[in-house]
């Protein structure tokens, strides 16, 4: 006994917390009886695999900033919006993080942009891929600020190393001079070799006026729109379809 609390203590001291948990399971319930040698090294090394993965989901869901959960296999595809759930199960293979390529979703207020980007967010976290959740306003304040303090290449070197970026509510406010170089900035870093997923109210057609300046317009959205996978979504929003409910 003296033995296996000092074994214990041991993987508690070298951070095997799954295998910690599982070895003192099988002290307190017999666990391990019937099981070769072998079957319960694998069985430990097993749960300090599973302990490991989960904790890491944990970080990068942390790391994401994600406003709310959302999840996949919750989405509602029973409302008329334009919704494939063909499509849908493809983009949650994450192949297009891989690839990569763009997702453009847009659509009307409340009709679901925010969560279907969030709900592939998540699956990318659960894949092990790094996100970054960020209102494009907000963001684009954030670099405004970053830029004053003379930080401005580590917060776009931190965007740069995301896995999938999620730019939400793009378009909801016009970009100034500053906010259409740090879009470019971050577009241009990366064109070709990183995922972005932006939701929008307004139409792809429409973007080059909401971003302005032709010169820059036409560069970003040369980068982006001619690969895009497109989503676009209509109907009324379903949080009023709820209350009507209600």
């Amino acid at each position: 006994m003296e033995m296996n609390q000092q074994t214990l203590a041991r993987m508690s001291q070298m951070r095997l917390l799954g295998m910690h948990a599982a070895f003192r399971t099988s002290m307190e319930s017999f666990k391990s009886e019937g099981m070769t040698t072998d079957q319960f090294v694998a069985w430990l090394v097993e749960n300090e695999w599973d302990d490991r993965t989960n904790r890491l989901i944990q970080r990068l869901q942390k790391q994401a900033s994600f406003r709310y959960r959302a999840s996949i296999e919750e989405i509602d595809y029973s409302l008329e919006r334009g919704l494939d759930r063909n499509l849908l199960m493809r983009l949650s293979e994450m192949t297009f993080v891989t690839e990569p390529r763009d997702i453009f979703i847009t659509g009307s207020a409340g009709t679901g942009k925010s969560y279907i980007a969030t709900a592939l967010g998540y699956r990318a976290c659960q894949k092990g891929m790094r996100v970054l959740y960020a209102s494009t306003a907000r963001l684009m304040g954030q670099l405004k600020a970053a830029k004053a303090k003379g930080t401005i290449l580590t917060e776009l070197k931190r965007i740069e190393r995301t896995d999938l970026l999620i730019l939400d509510d793009f378009g909801i406010h016009p970009f100034d001079a500053a906010a259409r170089s740090s879009l470019m900035d971050i577009i241009e870093d990366r064109h070709g070799r990183r995922a972005t997923i932006i939701t929008s109210q307004v139409p792809v057609c429409d973007w080059h006026d909401v971003i302005g300046e032709k010169t820059i317009a036409d560069a970003i959205l040369d980068r982006i729109v001619h690969h895009s996978i497109r989503i676009e979504l209509f109907g009324e929003s379903i949080r009023k379809l709820q209350n009507k409910i209600k």
